[in-house]
């Protein structure tokens, strides 16, 4: 096959072409376009099959593979971002196209900023302008899928399942070996869902695609709805706290979230579209999503259990370039902050012991922990909490004979602490519960006693 030709200035529109799901084979086929160029293909290899669906149950699964295909879209849409969409084979309502658009435009807002763009108001799904019907119930069983990253949030996630007494499969999407040495050693049934983007993604890329961060979470979300609803689950589980939905101020700017996929509004939107356009016994929502990154923190430091196993290091999984020799690099943002959000809460010879090293001891660091804690700079674009949270961290610590001589940390309480205000550097009031959250009744009772 000759090398796929690609123009990013000549693009004037993005196809969703066609989607297909073989239930002999188990692969879901997404097809898309530029314009009335070469079609190029994602598969997804879902394990288990053949499937064997009555009608109302493959209803479902079209369903879902149809928001499969329009949000894996992202992955291509943004190597030109034109300014007109088209869906060919189907139609969709006028609240799928919304939701759609927000996911896009919001999920986008990260790779928007970084390449000079405006999306802002200008991506537009069709309609058809008919109403869908809401869906039905389709007999799915009391079974929890519990998306696995490999860092402490799932971690937490699955083991508050297990006190609770839900029967969970560990799920992932790709080859980490990581996550696959850290979903073995739960113990638990694994489902592991293959992905391949199409070939193409990668030569648009060397001809000048423009490029960057994606909302991967909602991706993610809709590949385990659909695989939920072929192993016939009633929950799809993911790990993400309220800190999520706060994103990086940039001056002039306004707010980018690099993870808006992972916060409450995409949460909450896409929990009402399975519920009401797929099937309306599924239940897709996120167990940490009412507790702040140090209240995870806290749990996660509970156990040693996961000590030698997990790691929350995104230099771990990127797809190209450099990965870190052992499971934490110790000089990006990730690590510094699962570093600063365990060490108020975990015995400091343990949390040497993770890291190999003092991530608060070494002054060439102090420029990563200023963006963490919103001191001349703003918060990464990375998966982490607020600066409030490093704040009252760095705080708790800057108070702790076991802490405070480290470099990092008397620079914070000789140079930042007494320009900040005490009664807003507390830890207690951070690890209280919210109420906003899409977790089921029976769960969430028994949830916040156990983070208590």
């Amino acid at each position: 096959m000759s090398e796929y030709v690609f123009k990013r200035e000549a693009v004037s529109r993005f196809h969703f072409r066609d989607c297909r799901f073989d239930a002999a084979t188990g692969v879901a086929s997404l097809d898309y376009a530029f314009d009335d160029g070469v079609v190029f293909t994602e598969t997804i290899r879902f394990p288990g099959a053949p499937f064997a669906l009555e009608p109302e149950h493959a209803r479902a699964v079209q369903a879902a593979l149809q928001t499969l295909h329009l949000i894996a879209g992202v992955s291509y849409y943004k190597a030109a971002a034109p300014g007109t969409l088209v869906i060919d084979g189907y139609g969709i309502d006028a609240e799928t196209a919304a939701l759609m658009g927000r996911i896009y435009e919001s999920g986008l807002g990260e790779f928007a900023y970084r390449n000079g763009l405006s999306l802002r108001g200008k991506i537009h799904f069709p309609s058809n302008g008919l109403a869908s019907g809401q869906a039905s119930a389709i007999g799915l069983q009391r079974h929890a899928l519990v998306a696995i990253g490999g860092g402490k949030d799932s971690l937490v996630s699955i083991e508050s399942l297990r006190r609770l007494g839900i029967a969970q499969t560990v799920c992932w999407i790709g080859s980490a070996p990581l996550i696959r040495s850290c979903a073995e050693h739960t113990g638990l049934p694994l489902l592991n869902i293959s992905r391949q983007l199409a070939p193409e993604l990668f030569a648009m890329n060397k001809q000048g695609a423009l490029n960057g961060h994606i909302p991967v979470t909602a991706v993610n979300s809709a590949i385990l709805v659909m695989a939920a609803l072929l192993v016939g689950a009633d929950q799809v589980v993911f790990s993400n706290e309220r800190s999520a939905s706060y994103g990086s101020l940039i001056e002039g700017t306004g707010e980018v979230n690099h993870q808006w996929s992972k916060g409450w509004q995409f949460e909450k939107d896409f929990h009402d579209h399975v519920k009401f356009r797929i099937a309306q016994d599924l239940n897709y929502y996120s167990l940490l999503r009412p507790f702040s990154e140090l209240a995870v923190a806290r749990q996660f430091a509970k156990s040693d259990f996961y000590d030698g196993h997990f790691s929350s290091c995104n230099r771990n999984f990127h797809i190209l370039g450099e990965r870190p020799a052992e499971r934490w690099c110790g000089v990006c943002p990730k690590c510094h902050f699962v570093f600063l959000a365990l060490a108020p809460f975990m015995p400091k010879p343990r949390l040497l012991a993770i890291f190999g090293r003092n991530l608060l001891d070494e002054p060439e660091q102090i420029p990563g922990f200023d963006a963490l804690l919103e001191y001349q700079d703003h918060k990464p674009f990375e998966c982490v909490g607020e600066g409030r949270e490093s704040r009252a961290a760095m705080t708790a610590l800057a108070n702790s004979p076991s802490w405070r001589e480290d470099a990092i940390v008397q620079r914070f309480a000789s140079e930042i602490m007494p320009q900040l205000d005490a009664a807003e550097l507390a830890v207690a009031p951070l690890l209280e519960p919210d109420a906003v959250h899409a977790i089921p009744a029976v769960i969430w009772e028994p949830l916040r006693a156990a983070f208590a």
